[in-house]
């Protein structure tokens, strides 16, 4: 926990070298990465594969919003309200999705998911606001921040006790959250409760056989995952008070499947891991352009120079997705174990080399001394 902290921390750093060290990308893998560590509870420890996540991701946007129209700017309440209101509608939704399970049950989640982002565009409108999207006003009523000070001429900021949660500041924020929420996902994965769902995603009939009752604890990981969605949700709307229901569309969900299943579906690290992929792809590698490419291959006679940068746009800019999806196609092909696969086969590489070349070497000392003993005799 101590190393993952100072790395999380650091993160301005050492991403400085990718072009990817700016505040607002830097929140996004944070926020992304609470997202994808809530969903691999679910998916990475019971199996069970939802479509529909991105509907808590909106629910916590809406509900911070509107704790920051009602309440206050702070974001405290913001959070806490968020996690309860999505926990609250996750217990609603995985009472009716798990009473199926497999495709059955990604079909639920998708139709609960779609539904909630079409309600948000048509009968809620009174409460998301439709396609324009939950913003704040100046007349907001802010209840508690009018009863300490007063009204400015502007669009109040949301802070934290006084911090600003936008810029360096609310990255390290939301990385302290981060980093909170990984340590709680550590404690569930190994504990009984933990093994408990990882025999259910090994063998649920089984257990049901020898008399367990499985619905309840996939029902409490369904709803602890919807929570970290939820609280991902609710930190997107601090980092940036605007609650929309694209947050809410099956892409979102998407997304965070590919995430998990990038970096490596059931472990800690992975889905941190697929988050920094997708979000550098979509932020950093989507902005190259073909005049990068042309100062990136100058060194290169004119012909050939031109002809790298027409094949090389076809997969940067607006073809980042092309990338991306030959690279999932090549993990799920080679790495069924996801990125974070790939990189332990290369570390265990690497100290198999190790451990023979110090063999070899302490061979030839052996020899040496060996030679010299007899050369004395």
């Amino acid at each position: 926990m101590a190393i993952f902290s100072v790395v999380v921390l650091t993160m301005p750093l050492w991403m400085q070298p990718f072009g990817a060290a700016y505040p607002d990308i830097l929140q996004k893998f944070v926020i992304f990465g609470v997202f994808a560590i809530g969903y691999n509870i679910l998916f990475g420890l019971t199996g069970y594969l939802s479509f529909g996540h991105a509907a808590f991701l909106g629910v916590g946007s809406y509900t911070a919003v509107w704790s920051f129209k009602l309440l206050t700017m702070n974001i405290v309440p913001a959070i806490i309200l968020s996690v309860v209101m999505s926990g609250i509608f996750a217990v609603a939704m995985g009472y009716v999705a798990l009473r199926r399970s497999g495709i059955y049950f990604s079909i639920l989640t998708l139709a609960f998911a779609q539904m909630c982002y079409n309600l948000a565009y048509s009968v809620l409108t009174p409460i998301t606001n439709g396609e324009t999207g939950l913003q704040l006003a100046k007349s907001d009523p802010r209840i508690i921040d009018r009863l300490f000070s007063e009204a400015g001429e502007g669009l109040p900021s949301t802070t934290l006790f006084g911090i600003e949660t936008s810029g360096y500041s609310g990255f390290y924020i939301s990385a302290v959250i981060m980093i909170i929420v990984f340590y709680i996902s550590l404690k569930i994965f190994n504990s009984s409760f933990g093994l408990k769902l990882k025999a259910i995603k090994a063998n649920q009939n089984r257990m049901r056989y020898l008399g367990f009752n499985t619905k309840p604890y996939l029902l409490s990981a369904f709803v602890i995952s919807g929570m970290y969605a939820g609280l991902a949700g609710g930190l997107l709307a601090a980092t940036d008070p605007l609650a929309g229901a694209e947050r809410m569309q099956w892409t979102a969900s998407g997304e965070v499947i590919l995430m998990t299943i990038l970096g490596g579906v059931g472990t800690l690290f992975g889905p941190l891991l697929g988050v920094i992929i997708i979000k550098y792809f979509e932020n950093i590698f989507s902005a190259v352009n073909q005049l990068d490419l042309h100062s990136l291959y100058a060194i290169f006679p004119a012909w050939l120079e031109n002809s790298l940068v027409a094949i090389s746009s076809l997969f940067v800019g607006e073809g980042w997705h092309m990338t991306l999806g030959l690279l999932f196609m090549f993990v799920v092909a080679f790495l069924p174990g996801g990125v974070l696969e790939g990189l332990q086969l290369i570390y265990k590489k690497i100290k198999t080399r190790l451990i023979k070349n110090n063999k070899s070497t302490g061979t030839d000392t052996d020899t040496k001394q060996e030679t010299g003993a007899n050369h004395g005799e």
